[in-house]
């Protein structure tokens, strides 16, 4: 049974970039009876979100946790979500959102030894019970080129042929995902248009990336329901 009850009706989500929003999940949490509040980084007071004590959302962006120095407001960011993550509140990164989770843990993050862009698949990890399950022959759409350290004390949940650490959490309340379960197929161009400079710096085919979409993210969006329905239920308070 869904924890709707001890659970505070609005999902709070930061985001990074504008069109890396929540997607499909957006309309999961609409389907299980939550709001959304969305919070601009670099623009908002971003306190709310990260000493919020229901579920919070850091989502991707193109930026790297340890590019400070060009966006202060990074400092603000990690410092709020390391008192977040040892308050056990419950919190789910997404790309840089995981990247920020690990590096807040005591985890190293840096620039992976190549890009992984586009839609593959994982290897999940047979450890019982596994939250990604529902992921086992599904493509999700992998979009970064910086990668992390596990940290201390957390679950390897996935992984890819590029990247060992695609997936961890920590206890029922913290997920990190290095990949993008969010992504929902009819708003995709807008990623094809905001990131036209990395995938052609990457040599990738902006016709082939659309095509694998139509292909691979309405599996990816039916499994990304379960997972997130099951993330909610298993949330302790």
């Amino acid at each position: 049974m869904i924890n709707t009850e001890s659970l505070p009706k609005t999902i709070y989500a930061i985001q990074h970039l504008a069109f890396e929003d929540l997607g499909s999940l957006e309309d999961t949490f609409y389907q299980l009876g939550f709001r959304v509040r969305y919070f601009e980084a670099g623009v908002d007071d971003l306190s709310p979100a990260l000493n919020y004590e229901g579920l919070t959302i850091i989502l991707g962006g193109p930026i790297g946790v340890y590019e400070s120095e060009d966006y202060p407001f990074l400092v603000d960011e990690i410092a709020g979500l390391k008192q977040r993550l040892t308050a056990n509140k419950p919190t789910i990164g997404i790309c840089l959102g995981a990247q920020l989770i690990a590096h807040a843990l005591g985890a190293k993050v840096y620039a992976g030894h190549q890009k992984e862009i586009g839609w593959g698949l994982l290897e999940i990890k047979a450890d019982e019970p596994n939250i990604l399950s529902p992921l086992k022959d599904t493509h999700v759409l992998h979009w970064h080129g910086d990668t992390f350290d596990l940290p201390e004390n957390a679950t390897l949940l996935a992984s890819s042929d590029i990247y060992p650490n695609q997936a961890f959490s920590i206890g029922n309340n913290i997920l990190a995902l290095q990949f993008h379960l969010e992504i929902a197929e009819q708003s995709f161009e807008k990623w094809l248009i905001g990131h036209t400079c990395e995938i052609r710096h990457a040599g990738l085919s902006i016709p082939q990336l659309r095509q694998d979409n139509l292909c691979y993210a309405a599996q990816s969006e039916q499994q990304s329901h379960k997972i997130m329905k099951k993330f909610i239920e298993n949330i302790r308070l």
